[in-house]
């Protein structure tokens, strides 16, 4: 049997190269991201040694977009959208236009046709969504108001493109400067009408039919009680829909992916459905930042260099502009206008999917997409330093904020508190004293704080299940939303005023994780964890637990209590004791 197969010497070589460099990058406190662009540029066709399959490359990284787009759905929903509908929709259309016109300033100056500057300047205005989401996720802003207005930016700049890519052709003549006839009008009225009429309908089938059909379905396979059989329901759900989005109805398959997410947000599953794709979504991801670099030609630094400036200045600084100010205008702070503009100073795959198409129309000179690519890795590249210097920035500027929390007590944080990841939303420090802290709200989590509640002791909650956050808001619990690793949380816990904290997650080395955290900031502090191993026991005593719980134990030891007790009465499902 061949093993060197284009398919698996891509994925294993850009793994471990994305894998190393990364290593490296976080070495030096680079983000790394940036080593996995540098592993694509060294496996690519611009630099001596070993070159990797492009299209399979890209192929790879699609899946990941499809898998990253679902995830966002599944913390968004349909409500979400609507409300920032007011500023996503006109926001992304000025943006889009303003920085159409600044590449077609360059175009122009170039020599380049009025079509190529049109598809140039197109290019520079639409959003990477892995980066754009990367980054929103790493500060905890996905559901914020901030991150709301974000995606749904993305959803119309998505829009957007997916029509440009279907009336190019047909105005491809007349951007030539071809005479138009009545004929090449029709010609262009029919595809916009088709395009629009099949985007209703996608939304339309996914809105009556999907609504029923995707959580039905996760919750059958749910109950057959198979952990294989779910995980293959949530991916087949996802990449079916979004491939059968793309195929039926000629929608994105991020776009199409992002609506099953969305969709399936409203069953009770979504978290866990959350994370069975988060391994392989990571990893795909990483597929995307090395297929993104071995489109780059290094050497178009040297050759072009005055031009490849204005590209980036237009996509880093152009763009972020138009966003702030636009933001502005529709009433938001300075920090909600900053993150967007920060979110939008890059671009990404639909840039590299309409330049080709361009160059395939004899639209766009090949330069033009030479300098998308080169312009679309630098800004990348610069993305993580503009959120370090937006995180450094509201953190200088940080004011007391006032709110409520759930139990009605109000609290104060500046938004320093919450460094390094000072962009995110700020974390009020709970007033709490002599409280528990409990990680985790799942199935053990829930029966926990049910007994705290009998008790009458005061607890606080950190959950990362915005259904879950919803339900216990409601019955006036103080929760923190985000995960209890990041920076931050545990101090707005109030851990230090706690009387013990209680890591109820099933995820043993993410528990180690919270443990020494918790173990650094407060030493005396009671910490007690739950295992489904010896391993993990030891694993959680090394970071500081002073117990754990291993769930088998203690169902075997009731087993043998209720042997040693003859007399007690056995309760069975479907009966009740006499």
């Amino acid at each position: 049997m061949h093993h060197n197969t284009p398919l698996m010497s891509t994925v294993v070589v850009g793994l471990v190269l994305a894998f190393i460099l990364g290593t490296v990058a976080q070495r030096f406190r680079i983000s790394p991201l940036v080593g996995y662009l540098l592993a694509g540029i060294m496996m690519g066709p611009f630099t001596p040694g070993y070159v990797a399959d492009q299209n399979i490359a890209n192929e790879l990284a699609e899946i990941g977009i499809i898998l990253l787009m679902f995830g966002v759905g599944l913390h968004f929903s349909l409500k979400d959208l609507l409300s920032v509908r007011a500023i996503a929709i006109p926001g992304a259309v000025v943006q889009i236009a303003v920085a159409t016109l600044l590449g077609m300033g360059l175009a122009w100056r170039l020599g380049w046709s009025v079509g190529g500057g049109l598809v140039f300047g197109l290019a520079l205005s639409v959003a990477s969504t892995v980066v754009l989401l990367r980054a929103l996720q790493e500060r905890r802003l996905i559901d914020t108001e901030r991150g709301r207005i974000a995606v749904g930016w993305l959803i119309v700049e998505d829009v957007a493109m997916v029509l440009t890519l279907v009336l190019l052709p047909p105005l491809a003549g007349i951007l030539k400067g071809e005479a138009a006839s009545a004929a090449d009008l029709s010609a262009l009225i029919w595809p916009l009408t088709v395009t629009l009429g099949k985007v209703a309908a996608f939304v339309v089938f996914m809105l009556v039919v999907g609504r029923r059909v995707i959580p039905w379905t996760l919750h059958y396979v749910a109950h057959t009680g198979s952990r294989e059989l779910f995980r293959l329901a949530v991916f087949a759900i996802s990449l079916g829909v979004a491939f059968g989005a793309a195929v039926l109805f000629d929608v994105s398959f991020a776009l199409g992916a992002f609506f099953a997410g969305m969709i399936l947000s409203e069953s009770e599953l979504s978290h866990r459905a959350a994370q069975e794709t988060l391994p392989l979504r990571d990893a795909f991801a990483v597929l995307f930042f090395v297929s993104v670099g071995m489109l780059v030609d290094p050497a178009i630094a040297v050759r072009e260099p005055l031009e490849l400036l204005v590209t980036v200045l237009i996509i880093t600084a152009g763009k972020s502009v138009a966003a702030f100010l636009i933001v502005r205008m529709f009433g938001h702070p300075n920090s909600t206008a900053l993150t967007i503009s920060a979110s939008l100073a890059q671009i990404g795959e639909f840039s590299f999917i309409l330049t080709g198409l361009g160059v395939s129309l004899a639209l766009l000179p090949a330069e033009g997409r030479d300098l998308v690519l080169a312009g679309a890795i630098v800004s990348i590249l610069l993305n993580p330093v503009f959120f370090a210097i937006l995180d450094r920035v509201l953190a200088a500027h940080g004011k007391p904020v006032a709110g409520k929390t759930a139990t009605g007590k109000t609290v104060t944080s500046t938004t320093a508190a919450a460094a390094p990841e000072a962009a995110s939303e700020p974390l009020p420090i709970s007033q709490l004293r002599d409280h528990v802290v409990l990680v985790g709200h799942g199935r053990v989590g829930s029966v926990v704080s049910a007994a705290l509640r009998r008790d009458d002791r005061s607890f606080l909650v950190i959950e990362d299940d915005a259904g879950a956050v919803e339900r216990l808001r409601g019955g006036g619990v103080e929760v923190i939303t985000g995960n209890a690793a990041a920076p931050g949380m545990l101090e707005a816990a109030n851990v230090t005023g706690a009387r013990a904290l209680l890591v109820a997650i099933p995820d043993a080395f993410e528990g180690g994780q919270i443990v020494a955290k918790a173990r650094a900031v407060a030493p005396g502090l009671a910490i007690i964890a739950r295992a489904h191993s010896e391993q993990e026991i030891t694993h959680l005593q090394r970071h500081g637990a002073n117990a754990v719980i291993m769930g088998e134990q203690e169902i075997a030891r009731a087993m043998i209590e209720h042997i040693a007790l003859p007399a007690a009465p056995v309760v069975t499902a479907g009966s009740s004791a006499a």
